[in-house]
């Protein structure tokens, strides 16, 4: 876990704000307190790396989804894919972005917000950049950065829904 107490404040009323703000038919699934995950449930649930669904638009609006890795970190994803990629032309020139993590019927966290770029190639870093790249050397070992060149965004979330039919029974919450 890498979020401070008050990225976890932040993300709590996100999470709050964003159950409140939607449509009943999802409030019905959703119920708060019952079949949602609290901010400090979610970092220790979704803690290492997660399969993210990520869906980026292209220049004529078209939806395109694709799978890419995905850290919480410091309360925000952190998604990498190769510059030339296409989901980075789109990320580039449309940085509203929508991820989906999903484990079967199990769990569900659904993000809406905005991609920043950590490490653009032809631009200055992010002052979270080394901090970033600290933790992904760790996890991925300081050769996958060698081999490769990755861009990183963080995931600025503007709405995030964290569900679980009964967290209770999450082995990371037992």
């Amino acid at each position: 876990m890498f979020e401070t107490a008050a990225e976890l404040s932040r993300l709590q009323e996100l999470l709050d704000a964003s159950v409140r703000k939607s449509t009943p038919h999802l409030q019905s699934i959703v119920t708060p307190g019952e079949r949602t995950l609290d901010a400090e449930q979610l970092v220790r649930v979704v803690s290492g790396m997660c399969t993210l669904a990520l869906a980026t638009v292209t220049r004529a609006g078209e939806p395109r989804v694709s799978g890419v890795d995905g850290h919480l970190f410091h309360g925000e994803w952190l998604v990498g894919t190769a510059p030339s990629a296409a989901k980075a032309r789109h990320l580039t020139a449309r940085p509203a972005v929508s991820v989906a993590h999903m484990r079967g019927d199990t769990l569900g966290v659904f993000v809406h917000g905005r991609a920043r770029p950590l490490n653009p190639p032809s631009g200055p870093e992010d002052p979270r950049w080394p901090a970033a790249l600290d933790y992904l050397k760790d996890h991925y070992g300081p050769e996958a950065f060698v081999w490769t060149e990755v861009s990183y965004y963080r995931i600025e979330p503007t709405w995030m829904v964290a569900y679980s039919p009964d967290p209770a029974a999450l082995p990371e919450l037992a």
